[in-house]
């Protein structure tokens, strides 16, 4: 992992500032949702992209029903509708 040399504490409520020049490298805006996990003793930042929730594209992905889907899965399902169906 990188070392950046930067600093920060953590405020009252558990909140710390991520550095502009942070933002501006990892294209991160006012709004934009962070991933947070854990790895092994680190805990990792990272710019949330949705995916699908079958296959984890990140391509395209549309929300049906609250879940966010590929148009691929999407066209499978519809597929699997109309078998259903009959």
């Amino acid at each position: 992992m990188k070392s950046t040399g930067i600093v920060r504490k953590v405020d009252e409520l558990g909140r710390i500032v991520l550095p502009i020049e942070l933002r501006r490298t990892l294209d991160i805006e006012e709004k934009d949702s962070l991933e947070i996990y854990m790895d092994g003793p680190s805990i990792v930042l990272k710019k949330f992209q949705p995916a699908c929730i079958f296959c984890d594209s990140e391509k395209d992905i549309i929300e049906f029903h609250g879940k966010n889907v590929c148009p691929k899965c999407f066209q499978e399902m519809g597929g699997l509708f109309t078998r259903q169906s009959r």
